[in-house]
């Protein structure tokens, strides 16, 4: 099993989470974030005076899945959330050791 973290744009989110459920993928947590990465933010004016924006907003997609869809789950996130532009985002991928569901303490892939 593995644990997949996109860092997405803020406007992309519908189209990956499309993408993610066409490919059979149901489950996913969302968060906002704020970050940079090598851009280091940009600069905006505001009543004339410029100042420095580090932190972008961008959004947190974590979904589980199985081994054998981590394939599909990667390549429908790169093709959904890809501008070609800087500041698209990363994929960080994670082996998790077990999960459980709560509910019904059901372990290991079920729990997805």
């Amino acid at each position: 099993m593995k644990k997949i973290e996109a860092i997405i744009r803020h406007y992309k989110l519908e189209d990956v989470k499309k993408a993610l459920t066409d490919s059979g993928i149901t489950g996913m947590t969302v968060t906002e974030a704020r970050g940079f990465g090598r851009q280091r933010g940009h600069k905006e004016q505001y009543r004339g005076a410029e100042y420095t924006v580090d932190f972008m907003p961008k959004l947190k997609v974590e979904v589980v899945v199985a081994d054998e869809q981590l394939d599909k789950a990667i390549q429908s996130i790169t093709e959904s959330a890809q501008t070609g532009n800087v500041g698209d985002g990363k994929i960080f991928i994670t082996a998790l050791e077990d999960i459980i569901r709560i509910r019904t303490g059901e372990t290991g892939v079920e729990a997805i």
